[in-house]
């Protein structure tokens, strides 16, 4: 098999602990297979048609387009089943796990979504589930908890820490640690030791190649911007990587939150340097001691100090510019989209959505943006609604 990709740059690699070596290169072998496989690829393609509901559309957004005075398109990733893009890649390697003879999955999540993502996916096979959350973002998103309970997944409260999406996958890894052989450990995010950054850009890719298929069949061309949230990263490097090699420019939104200072955000690059958490060398948010900080952020999707190797190479390339948006800004995107277009977007998506404010002004009046709106605001609703209350007073 020909070694896969560890390293982006100077980031990546395996930072684990012996135990979890040999796991990884089982699951590297398995997922090089995977990736070669026709029957592999029809199965994972079927389930994202006929189960998941691909291909998501890409829409113009008429009001929004005059609010800005821009020409803007919605990746509709909200429009999957169970409301984001973590279906994509929540799909694909519970296939891989069905391939290895893997029975019982494991997975963490802030957000919830790739936590109900894996939920559902395990149901659909039949196979035992525990997901690893924080319990601050148990009581945020308390709607996709009880999800993930109805079918028929263990959900974990974590305590330590902040209890939020950090300490989920130091936990989620201390279980994988104690039966590698058994257990299947689906990471949501481009996060993590190799493979997996590369598997999840891998499985979450198909976003940008439909974008890219749909833009040209509706503009005849490619757009100017890509503009994605990001806190680990994954729905922005599966739209942002079909691209790579074309002149479009890739914008990545992190969690900018209070502002002032790096304990008051969830911006790793922005307001980061490298380091290692969680099995890889990336951008982090760290003291000068190197201890990591602790997050905030209104979007506990994007609630986590750390961000994949792809983009620190991304941002220390300059193929990509990273940027960072408060959390008073992301709540008034998400009222904004929810009036002019009728669509309620997720609270990590609204950050790439406010972005537009500063964006739009400064391209061309001819320019086209595609926003990746990678999820559904539905479990959002609790939460906005206090905080925009505490934020108009």
């Amino acid at each position: 098999m020909k070694k896969l990709k560890s390293y982006y740059g100077s980031f990546g690699g395996q930072f684990v602990p012996e135990t979890l070596y040999k796991p990884l290169k089982e699951l590297e072998r398995a997922f090089g297979d995977a990736a070669k496989s026709a029957a592999f690829k029809k199965d994972l393609s079927r389930l994202l048609a006929d189960y998941a509901g691909r291909p998501t559309p890409l829409y113009y957004a008429e009001r929004l387009s005059s609010f800005h005075g821009r020409r803007i398109y919605l990746k509709r990733e909200d429009l999957n089943h169970t409301g984001s893009h973590k279906i994509n890649n929540a799909l694909g390697q519970i296939l891989l796990a069905r391939r290895m003879g893997k029975k019982r999955i494991i997975a963490e999540t802030g957000a919830g979504q790739h936590g109900v993502a894996v939920a559902t996916a395990a149901a659909l096979f039949g196979m035992k589930c525990v997901v690893y959350m924080g319990t601050v973002d148990m009581e945020r998103q308390a709607v996709n908890v009880a999800r993930m309970k109805l079918l028929g997944t263990e959900v974990v409260p974590v305590v330590n820490g902040d209890a939020t999406l950090k300490e989920a996958v130091s936990e989620a890894i201390r279980d994988w640690i104690s039966d590698p052989s058994g257990t299947y450990y689906i990471i949501g995010s481009c996060v993590g030791p190799h493979p997996y950054p590369l598997m999840v850009r891998f499985f979450q890719s198909v976003i940008g190649d439909e974008t890219k298929r749909q833009i040209r069949q509706k503009e005849n061309r490619l757009p100017d911007y890509l503009v994605a949230c990001v806190g680990g990263g994954s729905n922005s490097i599966g739209f942002f990587h079909p691209f790579y090699k074309s002149s479009v420019k890739f914008i990545g939104v992190e969690a900018g939150g209070m502002g002032g200072s790096p304990e008051n955000t969830a911006a790793s690059i922005c307001y980061g340097s490298p380091g290692v958490l969680h099995g890889a060398y990336s951008y982090l948010l760290q003291s000068r001691e190197g201890q990591i900080l602790e997050t905030h952020s209104v979007a506990a999707g994007l609630d986590y100090p750390s961000v994949g190797p792809e983009h620190s190479f991304y941002h220390q390339s300059g193929r990509a510019e990273y940027v960072s948006v408060s959390d008073r800004d992301a709540l008034k995107a998400f009222e904004r989209l929810s009036t002019l277009e009728g669509i309620i977007p997720a609270l990590e998506s609204s950050h790439a959505l406010a972005y537009l404010s500063r964006l739009a002004p400064k391209t061309k009046k001819n320019a086209l943006i595609c926003v990746c709106l990678s999820g559904r605001g539905d479990k959002d609703m609790a939460i906005e609604g206090s905080l925009a209350r505490g934020l108009k007073k």
